[in-house]
């Protein structure tokens, strides 16, 4: 039989993050995705695309926010958390680092979302409202809106 590529296992790890990067993933969750030790997957996947896999899931992040700064009307701050980020200040200063300008201005050079939705905003809301199993924890430690496992 065959040897499956290495290749092959990095790609799971990096579909991973394309479908889950607003998601708390961490490098090590993506080397069991994979099947390989940290050291091991992290050194692979930056050998074989080009960038870490922290850097990887960050530019999707990235990716993503500047798509819902074009077509939706968030707010920046909603925007930060909708795309997995918890810090709207380091969220603002790697953007800007990328898009050349923070996201409040990039939205601002803009036309309107409004004018450029292909879709009607209710869906737009719809499908971009973050999973109710995502809430915020409370001080308490528990998801809001979690049942207890009594």
């Amino acid at each position: 039989m065959a040897q499956v590529p290495p290749v092959r296992y990095l790609l799971r790890a990096k579909d991973l993050v394309d479908a889950r990067y607003a998601e708390p993933i961490t490098v090590d969750d993506l080397a069991a995705a994979a099947g390989l030790s940290r050291a091991h997957f992290s050194r692979m996947f930056t050998r074989t695309f080009g960038e870490s896999p922290r850097a990887y899931l960050q530019t999707r992040r990235l990716e993503r926010a500047a798509a819902l700064l074009r077509y939706t009307d968030r707010t920046v701050a909603d925007v930060c958390v909708m795309v997995g980020l918890r810090s709207v200040g380091s969220f603002t200063t790697s953007f800007a680092r990328v898009y050349g300008k923070p996201p409040a201005a990039y939205r601002a050079s803009l036309p309107p979302a409004a004018s450029r939705a292909r879709i009607p905003s209710c869906i737009l809301q719809r499908d971009t409202r973050p999973r109710a199993d995502s809430r915020v924890n409370t001080a308490h430690g528990e998801k809001t809106g979690a049942r207890s496992r009594s």
